[in-house]
């Protein structure tokens, strides 16, 4: 099984290139996706999120708003959260690449908004990074409900600079041509890997 870490910074189009991997039939974790699970079935978590930041608990969830003001609030909150909450996905991501490697899935992706800040790159075969000129991001991440400049600025705070983060890639998608040129890009990608790697075996 090849395994591909999908990552870029806010506004850059990840969450739409993953669906284009999934289009051409390549399973993904969505980290998000499975953090926003666990803040509202994993009572464990719940409780132990609950117990550092009681504020940010509404009704028997994480109120995920309240949550991010607090981090924006205090420096020290967001390491605190990490403790907390890392191992708890690193538990479903296992059981999910469990159950596609039982399933015989050749190749898989996790899709990591912070995959270098979190040293997740160590786990995957492949970097890809999603990519867009500066004002096509600003634009974008700017046009979305209830987004500042300040607020923009604060995430960009917490993220690894885009210009850093595609010279860690190992294959670099630009959705600044649309969704259709996205997708050849999508699709050139896998060419490549499947070339390199038929069998889908392991590498390391």
């Amino acid at each position: 099984m090849i395994i591909l870490g999908l990552t870029g910074s806010i506004g850059m189009g990840k969450t739409t290139t993953a669906a284009l991997f999934n289009e051409e039939g390549v399973p993904v974790f969505d980290v998000d996706a499975a953090v926003h699970r666990l803040y509202s079935e994993d009572i464990p978590l719940i409780k132990a999120i609950g117990t550092r930041f009681p504020k940010a608990i509404g009704g028997n969830t994480i109120d995920r708003t309240a949550l991010g003001d607090l981090i924006r609030e205090d420096k020290a909150a967001l390491p605190a959260l990490e403790a907390i909450v890392h191992p708890a996905v690193a538990r479903a991501r296992a059981d999910w690449l469990e159950a596609k490697k039982e399933g015989g899935a050749k190749v898989v992706l996790f899709d990591i908004p912070l995959l270098f800040e979190t040293g997740g790159e160590k786990m995957v075969d492949k970097v890809i990074v999603v990519s867009a000129p500066k004002a096509v991001q600003k634009q974008r991440v700017l046009s979305r409900p209830n987004m500042s400049e300040a607020r923009f600025s604060h995430l960009l705070s917490c993220q690894m600079p885009d210009e850093k983060k595609r010279k860690c890639a190992d294959f670099i998608i630009d959705t600044s041509k649309g969704l259709e040129d996205a997708r050849r890009q999508v699709q050139s990608i896998l060419r490549q890997i499947k070339t390199q790697n038929p069998t889908g075996k392991d590498q390391s």
